[in-house]
């Protein structure tokens, strides 16, 4: 090899070797004083990147064969740059295994990352460390880089701020595993440390609600009570533990406190919140309670199925009272005979309400109540996702929304209690979702329900004077009488199921002394037409004398 060749392999791995870097990425000063030489890649070799095609870890350098580069040149360092970018690789270097002429085989020398084996959570319970394999993203199996380990203690920390334990330590500790190569044990380890609690509360500004009135009256040294009294403002930091979400739902519940007086103006200034020593924190907050505001005159606009009487009557504010934001809003849409319940039960599907405060005149307000009540709806489709245990019969039987029906939000409702007293579907996740159709005058509802299994199997064995008692049984709660006798029908498993009939079979025996066994069938439909209720059951015990060897007569 003549001494050409020997100075350009060296300029090129000097320029090329990049230092192992944990925490951040250093590229070295390249310096050379002879001539670059221009050269063409006549071939890429790739090593130490198992379970890898060559042709994409090649493919991430940028360098391709046949293209023409200069030894040392900027496309070399780019090229490593582009494999750190990735993040996957703890060692990145490119050296020429042959020069020929103007020829030059290159190879490419990389080093993984390791790959995370097992994760320890240690000093949470089992449901705060279910909760951590959701939030941080460490995957066993994932390839573990220093940005991996910044994000999980970031997203740790900010779980435990926000359950109130903001002086948590959290460290994850990688350590290699000597029985699986390339790979690494993390251990997630924390402290929570105690929660913070609030020390003080100072209010600054408030002059029409009292300081009583707003910490409920209960403000103890270290902390607030749990329990306040009835009619004040009980919610409001009620929790003696500080958290930042409880804290901003806090301020909003003063704002809307303030509204319910009638200070339609009210607003915080400012607030802040200090760590007085590792346990506790004091709260500052300055408020403009502003004017209290009264109502005038209420007028109503664009009704025509009902009168502006009998609305004002549902509606329950007359000329005089204090401008109480809460209880307009509650009479308005939220009561069950609140003014929008009026028309949304009698089909007024697309119907909108808009108080708007039309003229302030000092302390008094005159509200215009804007109403849009738009054409009457009908049910148009009635469809039913997430079953596919029952029959979709017997679910639209206990449905109080069917098509050409008027819709009625009352109805809507009903249904999803139905619904959910069948015991076959999760109550909490049943959401009817109405699709509007202005053009047509109609609505079609979605119910989106989600299964749950219902169906019970007991087994159980005692201990009596007459020895061991066992007892079984099994309760279906979807059986279908129908398809045990018809063969042609969709039996949907082992068990004729799909009708929500109740069977329930079972057995009690202590072997030749005593035995029973009862069987029960029940359904609500009895004829499937009606919600006529049957029922039937069948009982049969056999009891025999039982040895004197099974009791205590030795007196």
């Amino acid at each position: 090899m003549n001494i050409t060749k020997v100075l350009t392999t060296l300029c090129i791995l000097a320029c090329s070797i990049i230092a192992k870097a944990q925490d951040k990425i250093v590229y070295p000063d390249i310096s050379y004083a002879g001539t670059p030489r221009t050269v063409t890649i006549a071939g890429l070799a790739v090593s130490g990147a198992d379970g890898y095609e060559d042709y994409m870890l090649t493919g991430i350098s940028g360098l391709t064969i046949g293209e023409e580069i200069e030894l040392p040149g900027d496309q070399i360092t780019d090229a490593v740059k582009h494999y750190w970018k990735y993040g996957l690789f703890s060692d990145v270097s490119i050296s020429v295994d042959s020069l020929v002429h103007d020829k030059a085989y290159l190879h490419i020398h990389l080093q993984m990352r390791p790959r995370v084996s097992t994760i320890n959570y240690v000093g949470l319970k089992k449901s705060e460390r279910t909760d951590m394999e959701e939030k941080l993203g460490l995957l066993k199996g994932a390839q573990i880089t220093p940005n991996m380990i910044d994000r999980a203690k970031l997203l740790a920390k900010k779980y435990f701020d926000d359950k109130g334990f903001k002086n948590a330590d959290i460290q994850i500790v990688q350590r290699d595993d000597v029985a699986q190569k390339n790979q690494v044990i993390l251990d997630v380890i924390i402290d929570k440390k105690e929660k913070m609690k609030i020390k003080t509360i100072t209010i600054e500004g408030n002059k029409a609600l009292s300081d009583g009135k707003i910490k409920g009256g209960f403000l103890r040294k270290g902390a607030f009570a749990k329990t306040h009294e009835a009619g004040k403002l009980g919610s409001f930091l009620k929790a003696k533990k500080y958290t930042p979400e409880r804290w901003k739902a806090d301020k909003q519940k003063l704002i809307d406190k303030y509204n319910e007086y009638g200070y339609r103006d009210a607003v915080i200034l400012g607030d802040s919140v200090w760590n007085v020593d590792s346990k506790h924190v004091s709260i500052l907050i300055k408020v403009d309670e502003g004017k209290k505001y009264f109502v005038r005159n209420i007028r109503w606009v664009g009704n025509t199925v009902y009168n502006s009487d009998y609305l004002s009557a549902v509606l329950g504010m007359k000329k005089g009272d204090v401008y109480n934001q809460k209880h307009m809003n509650k009479r308005l849409t939220e009561d069950d005979d609140a003014v929008g319940n009026n028309y949304w039960n009698n089909g007024y599907m697309f119907y909108s309400l808009h108080p708007t405060e039309v003229n302030i005149v000092g302390d008094s307000i005159d509200l215009e109540m804007r109403i849009f009540e738009g054409p009457q709806a009908h049910v148009n489709h009635v469809r039913i996702n997430g079953n596919n245990r029952l029959y979709e019969n017997v679910v639209r039987r206990e449905l109080r929304t069917k098509p050409g029906d008027l819709f009625s939000k009352e109805s809507l409702q009903r249904s999803v209690r139905e619904i959910a007293s069948m015991g076959h579907f999760d109550p909490e996740k049943i959401v009817p979702d109405p699709k509007p159709d202005p053009e047509n005058g109609t609505v079609d509802i979605n119910y989106n329900l989600e299964q749950k299994s219902n169906d019970q199997i007991e087994f159980s064995l005692g201990w009596g004077q007459t020895g061991v008692i066992g007892r079984i049984g099994l309760k279906l709660n979807n059986f279908s009488m129908r398809n045990l006798f018809n063969k042609n029908k969709e039996h949907r498993g082992i068990m004729p199921i799909g009708d929500g009939e109740v069977l329930s079979i079972g057995a009690q025996t202590n072997g030749s002394y005593y035995q029973s066994y009862n069987a029960s069938y029940s359904t609500n439909w009895f004829g499937g037409k009606r919600p006529i209720q049957f029922s039937v059951g069948a009982y049969f015990s056999k009891q025999t004398a039982v040895s004197s060897n099974y009791y205590n007569s030795g007196y």
